[in-house]
């Protein structure tokens, strides 16, 4: 068997093979696109706006966690705590909130009007 007239097998034909600078520039533009699509599909990568987003939900649930025991030492001063939390803790889940936020629980020293996500969180630790 001559080895000129012999089918070269696969390696031989990948050490053989030279790619062009197009299918070069477009295996580039392949891997590129799949790695983007890999890292915001399963790799957790979030485009600026949306880590904006989401940084400004926590810091705002975070301001709100900080608060709510506030509101909690604001209900202890209430020198009618004790039948106001019986009235609270018969009331729907939905309906406690507006009854914080009615009692003036909920207001921060300096601010003009009761956060309803204040009066939410204080509400839920009340009720507990």
């Amino acid at each position: 068997m001559e080895r000129g007239n012999a089918r070269m097998d696969l390696r031989q034909q990948w050490l053989k093979a030279r790619p062009t600078k197009t299918i070069v520039f477009w295996s580039w533009v392949a891997c590129a696109l799949l790695t983007m699509i890999v890292g915001f599909t399963w790799g957790g990568w979030v485009r600026g706006a949306t880590a904006r987003s989401m940084a400004e939900t926590e810091a705002a649930d975070a301001v709100v966690k900080h608060l709510a025991p506030i509101c909690v030492v604001q209900f202890n001063q209430d020198p009618a705590k004790s039948q106001k939390l019986k009235e609270l803790r018969e009331m729907n889940a939905y309906e406690r909130a507006d009854y914080v936020k009615k009692q003036g629980w909920a207001k921060m020293p300096g601010e003009g009007e009761a956060d309803s996500k204040v009066a939410d969180e204080c509400a839920k630790l009340l009720s507990q």
